[in-house]
């Protein structure tokens, strides 16, 4: 299977922009996933509109039967929130006959809902101060001390929803409800690598300097991703993350 980090980013960001910021927040979910072309050579295979661990880990498991499958002109299966996309060679493949197979796969995957498909990352942090400009304004915001919002933030461990947005920028949910933090009403034009931030429920960090608009709170010396390294992203869908002071 092909893991092309720039399609990755891109398919992403057409499934899913954050849907905490959008107002999902009803627990919806299928049984038996809703399949559509997405493209002349893709199919979306939606399981729900709603972001839950539950839920994100069937995508999870239905991707991995995807690449044990080994179907014949399926390329790659890309998890998000609630959807996977799943590319295939539309040469010689016909999109009925995918849907077909992917409907298959989808109804005897029964697994365990609770197994954990990742692994366990710890991201060190060094929070406030110049790499954290918006903790002490989070802090205010929320009535409790910087030190109490360190630690609300730094012991949740976090399930890697998707990755999207950019390269290797991880989707992490879901927050204490007590730190939960709208976006900036003007995002800033400039933010460092490795800054660790938060956006509504969820916390993230951003892999190279870029404009963005979630609250900076701290930051890392971990590069997030490296084109070279196979995998080339640090946190992967599925994945587990715990992020520790320094």
């Amino acid at each position: 299977m092909r893991h092309d980090a720039a399609r990755l980013v891109a398919l992403a960001g057409s499934i899913s922009t954050c849907p905490y910021s959008r107002g999902y927040n009803e627990r919806v979910s299928s049984n038996l996933p809703v399949i559509t072309p997405e493209g002349d050579r893709a199919a979306r295979v939606e399981f729900g509109n709603v972001i839950d661990p539950v839920v994100n880990r069937r995508v999870h498991r239905f991707c991995r039967a995807i690449d044990e499958a080994c179907i014949d002109g399926v390329d790659e299966c890309v998890p998000a929130f609630a959807t996977a996309v799943v590319y295939f060679d539309s040469r010689t493949t016909a999109f009925d006959e995918v849907a077909a197979r992917l409907t298959e796969i989808a109804t005897v995957d029964g697994g365990d809902v609770d197994i954990e498909i990742g692994q366990l990352i710890e991201i060190p942090v060094m929070y406030g101060d110049e790499f954290g400009p918006d903790l002490e304004r989070l802090s205010l915001l929320h009535g409790i001390g910087a030190s109490d919002v360190i630690e609300l933030h730094s012991g949740t461990e976090y399930l890697c929803y998707m990755v999207g947005f950019m390269p290797g920028f991880p989707y992490l949910g879901e927050l204490p409800p007590s730190i939960r933090t709208a976006r900036l009403s003007t995002p800033r034009t400039r933010v460092p690598a490795g800054s660790v931030a938060i956006a509504d429920g969820q916390t993230g960090i951003y892999p190279r300097e870029t404009p963005g608009g979630w609250n900076v709170i701290g930051r890392t010396s971990l590069q997030l991703f490296d084109p070279a390294a196979d995998p080339p992203s640090l946190i992967k869908p599925g994945d587990r993350v715990r992020f520790v002071p320094i």
